[in-house]
């Protein structure tokens, strides 16, 4: 059984896809649910929400044609506790070929490694059939504030990019 549901439906405008859920994530039931985790809070300040959403809330991002998922659905915590193996693409490709999201942004560089290669960096990455994909800093609060304000830009990139579509 999933650690959390997808939220995925046909056409939706952008689908954020991490690697796992955290263990605050797994425990609540809910995306991003680390209080310290910027996920929420620059989904609004990039204007995808129009206010900060809270991590229960995450079901009505569907409404704003957002969708959510991670590439590991069994089992959760950080990358380096994720059992070997559990970070594949295949179940992912087939989720984005079946859906047909405009775009896919990995919220983490490490989750979109897994699809785009090892060498590949922050920003836009080869489509995958007609989504555009994008590879993002992570919102986790583990690599600290400096880290994050240095990095975040690529954030506010990305929305510029989906909102004049």
């Amino acid at each position: 059984m999933d650690i959390l549901p997808d939220l995925l439906s046909p056409n939706l405008k952008v689908v954020f896809c991490g690697t796992a859920a955290g263990k605050t994530s797994a425990k609540k039931g809910a995306y991003y649910a680390h209080s310290r985790n910027r996920f929420w809070r620059i989904l609004h300040e990039c204007r995808f929400t129009e206010k900060e959403l809270l991590p229960e809330e995450f079901r009505q991002l569907q409404a704003l044609s957002i969708g959510l998922t991670d590439l590991c659905k069994l089992a959760s915590g950080n990358d380096d506790q994720l059992p070997i193996g559990s970070l594949t693409a295949e179940r992912l490709v087939g989720a984005i070929q079946a859906h047909k999201p405009s775009f896919l942004a990995f919220t983490s560089r490490t989750a979109g490694r897994i699809l785009c290669g090892r060498s590949a960096d922050y920003g836009w990455q080869e489509r995958l059939s007609e989504t555009q994909i994008y590879i993002l800093p992570t919102t986790s609060p583990r690599w600290g504030d400096r880290w994050w304000n240095e990095k975040k830009r690529h954030w506010h990139d990305f929305a510029l990019a989906v909102q004049s579509t």
